[in-house]
């Protein structure tokens, strides 16, 4: 069986698809009305932590210490040679420190951070970066595909996070500059509607031209499930990876300065793509 430790938006839409596909699989949160709502929709929901130990445990949560406090109070618990795939955001080594912790006690860690948000979650379409040993991976691979249409074995313990913190500092990268020349464009007498099918079947095309602007900034509905917070947090843990490797990051780092910046404009509660949003309306960093 399957568990699921943290029900934010990604860790509920796991446990809905999971249930959707006739699974009554574990869930756990800290909070109480999560854990309702868990079981509401077919979860199975223990008394306590320890009670979700399962031959496969899913983590979605928010940082490194709830990580680690999850790990101390269920590694315990774990059927020896069971698998915790985190699908956290984390630094690559603190994904490789837990990995050493969690083999310690028998068990197979795997940093399986994913691409694709609650709606791709429920849908079963998430893109799932892996590090860790590929023979873990493949005795849960089953699993996995059910809430994923690209599993990807990165490398080693750590590499799945360094794909991630790539991936959302190109997404925060490219959703800064798409609203510059978005706004380039306004200013210019051309609007986003106009300009759209001009970009989408070009090649200054991007996620953030194809899916996020149609999607949750055009029809204002800012409904993604990915907060600017969040985003802050892995645009930050890219930026400290940068400084650990010596690698330098000029124009991507001049973007991740705008989401600091435009912290006082987009709070971080509010959904990540309003800071596209906020930059288009004339907001500077």
């Amino acid at each position: 069986m399957v568990a699921v430790v943290g029900l934010g938006n990604m860790g509920m839409a796991m446990v809905t698809r999971l249930v959707g596909l006739g699974l009554s699989p574990g869930a756990w949160d800290l909070d109480a009305g999560k854990r309702a709502a868990a079981g509401a929709v077919g979860a199975a929901v223990p008394a306590s932590l320890p009670g979700v130990a399962d031959a496969v445990v899913l983590l979605s949560l928010p940082n490194e210490a709830a990580v680690a406090a999850v790990l101390e109070a269920l590694l315990p618990a774990l059927p020896r040679g069971a698998v915790v795939a985190d699908t956290s955001t984390l630094s690559p080594q603190g994904a490789r420190d837990f990995a050493g912790r969690v083999a310690a006690a028998g068990c197979r860690y795997l940093d399986a951070p994913v691409s694709g948000g609650p709606a791709g979650a429920a849908a079963g379409t998430l893109a799932m970066m892996v590090g860790g040993e590929a023979a873990a991976l493949e005795a849960v691979r089953p699993d996995l595909a059910r809430l994923t249409a690209r599993l990807i074995h990165v490398g080693p313990p750590g590499a799945g996070q360094v794909a991630k913190l790539v991936n959302n500092l190109l997404v925060a990268t490219h959703l800064v500059v798409a609203a510059e020349a978005l706004r380039l464009g306004a200013l210019a007498g051309v609007a986003p509607e106009a300009l759209m099918p001009v970009i989408n079947g070009a090649s200054g095309r991007s996620a953030a031209t194809e899916v996020n602007w149609p999607r949750w900034i055009a029809t204002g509905a800012f409904d993604s499930g990915f907060t600017a917070g969040l985003m802050r947090k892995d645009v930050r843990l890219a930026l400290g990876l940068a400084e650990a490797v010596g690698a330098p990051l000029d124009a991507t780092g001049r973007a991740a300065a705008a989401w600091e910046a435009l912290a006082e404009a987009v709070p971080d509660a509010a959904d990540f793509n309003r800071l596209a949003a906020a930059i288009f309306e004339g907001a500077t960093p």
